[in-house]
């Protein structure tokens, strides 16, 4: 077992202090280094109430990201995060274009599966009571205080209630009961709630008792065994853990979300990008545009005011 995380009872977490540390993090790779870049941009320009901003990378991009770094940005190499067994390299499969993550423990994994498990892993190196996640393709446009994640000595779980019910989503259900699975839920306790986005927070502590959980259910590494499955959702398996085995303790729930992003789709002409921020709601701070759409990066910082 992974000795970082101590296998035990599930335990109620304790109020977070008045005042909590809270830390922003941001799993990244080399094809969005340029998004990342804006993203640091925007987020030193508009965000307090952040000790400290992390960027989980593959080990080969470390020196590229380096440039990144500042007294209150690191970036972290995924070695430091995750198991040695876990190799990655180059797939055939995709000409190459592509990465794969290898072992005996786990399933084939892709890039998005590990920027996953990154995101869970640093909650044993990261020293902040609160982490804040954030994905390199976002944008920061207006003033955010991280003090909107914690109220009476409780974090801010975001949570669409009941979406899961209605009619598509299957694959959402599907992460959700692989979530289950993971936690040892009993597979009759289905779950409805939707816990996916960006700009959200989890409690570190939280995530400590969430990976021993696991590794007390399965006898084995929480890695090997949220790897096994290749469909899974970090942000679904966090939720499921605070709402069905902790009954939202240390939590308190929220639906709106603060970043505005476009999905999917095409890339938006510069008229159609000036609708979609001004179509922000008045709690929303920060947009994203996903990366795989291909929306020119140049041309988000023309439109934001960055050149």
């Amino acid at each position: 077992m992974n000795s970082r995380f101590v296998p035990g009872a599930v335990v109620d977490p304790s109020p977070l202090r008045q005042i909590p540390t809270a830390a922003i993090v941001t799993a990244s790779y080399a094809p969005d280094f340029e998004r990342c870049r804006l993203l640091c941009e925007t987020l030193d320009r508009h965000v307090s109430g952040a000790a400290h901003h992390y960027v989980l990378v593959e080990h080969r991009d470390i020196r590229l990201f380096r440039q990144l770094e500042s007294s209150r940005r690191s970036v972290v190499d995924e070695r430091e995060l995750l198991p040695r067994w876990l190799h990655a390299f180059d797939d055939p499969l995709s000409l190459f274009r592509r990465r794969v993550w290898l072992s005996l423990k786990t399933q084939p994994l892709r890039g998005w599966h590990v920027q996953q498990l990154r995101r869970i892993a640093i909650s044993a190196h990261a020293s902040e009571d609160v982490l804040i996640f954030c994905d390199s393709d976002v944008a920061f446009l207006k003033p955010f205080d991280c003090g909107a994640f914690w109220r009476d000595g409780k974090a801010r779980l975001f949570r669409r209630d009941g979406v899961l019910a209605d009619e598509g989503h299957e694959e959402h259900r599907i992460w959700s009961r692989n979530a289950g699975s993971a936690l040892g839920i009993d597979p009759s306790r289905t779950s409805v709630h939707d816990y996916i986005s960006t700009l959200i927070a989890w409690r570190r502590d939280t995530v400590l008792a969430m990976c021993g959980q696991i590794e007390k259910v399965h006898g084995r590494g929480w890695v090997e065994v949220v790897g096994s499955a290749r469909k899974f959702s970090e942000c679904m398996i966090y939720g499921r853990y605070v709402d069905d085995l902790l009954d939202g303790a240390g939590h308190f729930h929220g639906s709106e979300e603060f970043c505005r992003v476009h999905w999917t789709g095409e890339a938006l002409s510069d008229d159609e990008f000036r609708r979609f921020v001004a179509a922000m709601a008045p709690e929303q701070v920060a947009i994203g545009m996903q990366s795989f759409i291909g929306t020119d990066v140049g041309r988000i910082r023309r439109l934001i005011g960055l050149d």
